[in-house]
């Protein structure tokens, strides 16, 4: 997958850059920079395209997902992101999320399918990735979710939804709500920023 991977220092968990549709492995790098400076970065830019622009799975309209194609897709991460851990030496337990819209319900699915795939997620603006399947172990998995009140696109009813699920499998959720849309507002990523520094440093 093409990708982009900086280097940190030791003790810091890996951040997991996923963009959100129509975007590339460059388009999260201020908030890795905001989140945990010091961490290595290791940011992945989506195998599908929807008209021309990147993305991490495909979807048959707006807010609906292909769902065969995002199981495909997600195995396809996961075992990039093994791989990449042996390649760059980085602590594969130790990887955190930062996913925005398409790359946070990438993040999601990982999380839906693949245990111990993370060490915790900053999910901004996230769906619920499936429904009506055995979520995985997720005790102690710190997760947080920043949401708008008024997001055309990720109702508060999804999040609401998306919370209780994770919660259900026992990962430790926290909603930060925003009073705006979809769009991705400096006030989410330094709270997201505050939730990484108490979970991981």
């Amino acid at each position: 997958m093409k990708h982009l991977f900086r280097e940190g220092k030791d003790g810091h968990p890996t951040l997991l850059l996923l963009h959100g549709t129509g975007g590339n492995e460059k388009d999260l790098l201020p908030l890795a920079q905001m989140i945990s400076p010091d961490s290595p970065v290791l940011s992945v830019r989506g195998n599908v395209l929807e008209n021309g622009m990147p993305r991490f799975f495909r979807r048959l309209a707006e807010g609906v997902f292909d769902e065969e194609d995002l199981l495909k897709r997600t195995q396809e991460l996961k075992d990039f992101l093994d791989d990449a851990a042996r390649q760059y030496g980085f602590d594969r337990r130790r990887l955190v999320a930062v996913g925005y819209s398409n790359g946070a319900n990438m993040a999601g699915s990982l999380l839906f399918h693949y245990p111990q795939s993370l060490a915790g997620a900053a999910l901004h603006h996230p769906m619920v990735p499936r429904r009506g399947i055995q979520l995985p172990d997720l005790t102690g998995i710190p997760v947080w979710i920043g949401a708008g009140r008024n997001d055309p696109i990720c109702a508060p009813e999804e999040t609401v939804e998306l919370k209780g699920l994770l919660e259900k499998a026992g990962a430790e959720v926290e909603v930060s709500w925003q009073n705006g849309g979809h769009q991705l507002t400096r006030a989410e990523v330094t709270q997201a920023a505050d939730w990484f520094q108490k979970h991981f440093l």
